[in-house]
């Protein structure tokens, strides 16, 4: 085995007890992964947190979601000493994690109090990845040409107005909107109609338009 791999092959494979299912929402059926499996294994690796790992950069930014909901996004670097206490310390590992901070449900809006510990966790997970940490999962998890498993298309939006497919968007700060976050936040705003970004837009004049005509008089 290359020595390139060694601390790859170390730690592909996944406990069963580290792992479980995720049985609803739009990650329903894939696998989630004990974050404290990947604590556990980092300090096997390299030492207890802060001595043979630690994460340095850390910046936590709140990121305005759709409509009223906002997130929570983590960014850090990961490093660790690659022989022991003597060894020499790695380069960066950089990682990005996010986590709902205010999000819409049924029953109304919804702060999460703990969605920068979330997002954080989230950060570390993906620089974990980086060196092969819970990479079975992951393998099994994503649709590549090296597995050669296709992932079914969802099928597509349509807008009711248009007639056109909704297709994936960018918010005002860049974060990508996806077909489905447009139709939920269509039929919330439009009492059930599932519109496109452009219809939406134009929805939104039009209604403004009345309005100020309406205070007009």
């Amino acid at each position: 085995m290359s020595d390139n791999l060694k601390i790859y092959e170390s730690v592909r494979a996944v406990p069963n007890d580290a792992q479980k299912k995720i049985n609803g929402g739009r990650l329903k059926g894939m696998t989630d992964i004990n974050p404290m499996w990947r604590i556990k294994t980092l300090t096997e690796l390299f030492g207890p947190a802060g001595v043979g790992w630690w994460t340095e950069n850390v910046k936590c930014t709140r990121e305005p979601g759709i409509g009223e909901e906002a997130a929570i996004m983590v960014e850090l670097d990961l490093r660790y000493l690659q022989d022991g206490e003597k060894g020499e310390i790695s380069h960066p590992i950089h990682g990005v994690g996010g986590a709902m901070l205010i999000a819409k449900e049924k029953s109304g809006l919804r702060t999460d109090d703990e969605a920068c510990k979330k997002a954080y966790t989230d950060a570390i997970s993906v620089a974990c990845k980086a060196i092969g940490i819970g990479a079975d999962v992951y393998w099994s998890a994503d649709a590549t040409k090296y597995t050669g498993r296709e992932t079914p298309k969802p099928s597509p939006i349509i807008c009711e107005r248009c007639g056109k497919e909704i297709a994936e968007t960018t918010g005002k700060t860049g974060e990508r909107i996806f077909p489905e976050q447009l139709a939920s936040y269509s039929k919330k705003s439009f009492n059930g109609g599932t519109y496109c970004a452009e219809c939406q837009r134009q929805l939104f004049k039009s209604r403004d338009e009345h309005e100020k005509a309406k205070a007009a008089g």
